[in-house]
């Protein structure tokens, strides 16, 4: 297993459930259980569950492959082109059951691609995306909103 995948498999659960759902970001306006919803809503996108359109233009496309594959971390306050200035309100009762959901979801990531090896998914921003790709964006996605809410390695 690469670090992304180890870090995906056994590291983000965990991580997320050291957020108190109290807790303020350090930039942004989601709260925890809202960043755990976008996230799990992130993996849907990635195995093919949630389908939108690509709003990205296509001269942007191979800037922002060179992105996603580099090791130059999201900005804070990057903006979402999808989401608006407020955040929806959250779907689950509590935090734990968005974590649980975001879980369930990541067991299906990973065992869709594992059924499907060669599976091509599309992300609205990036575009069309293999099983690597994908773990690269989830794992920039993820360790972006754990430093929101102050979780860093």
């Amino acid at each position: 297993m690469n670090t992304e995948e180890t870090f995906l498999k056994e590291k983000l659960v965990p991580a997320l459930k050291k957020i108190d759902p109290g807790t303020k970001g350090n930039w942004g306006v989601m709260s925890p259980q809202q960043m755990v919803e976008h996230l799990g809503d992130s993996i849907a996108i990635a195995y093919g569950k949630i389908v939108l359109p690509v709003v990205t233009p296509p001269e942007k496309k191979e800037a922002l492959y060179q992105f996603l594959m580099s090791d130059i971390p999201f900005k804070e306050n990057t903006k979402n082109p999808l989401l608006g200035e407020i955040p929806p309100p959250p779907k689950f009762s509590n935090m734990d059951e968005a974590i649980e959901k975001l879980q369930k979801r990541l067991s299906i990531f990973f065992e869709t691609f594992e059924k499907n090896p060669g599976l091509i998914t599309t992300h609205p921003i990036f575009n069309k995306l293999n099983y690597a790709e994908n773990m690269r964006l989830l794992y920039k996605h993820s360790k972006h909103h754990l430093k929101q809410f102050g979780i860093e390695d």
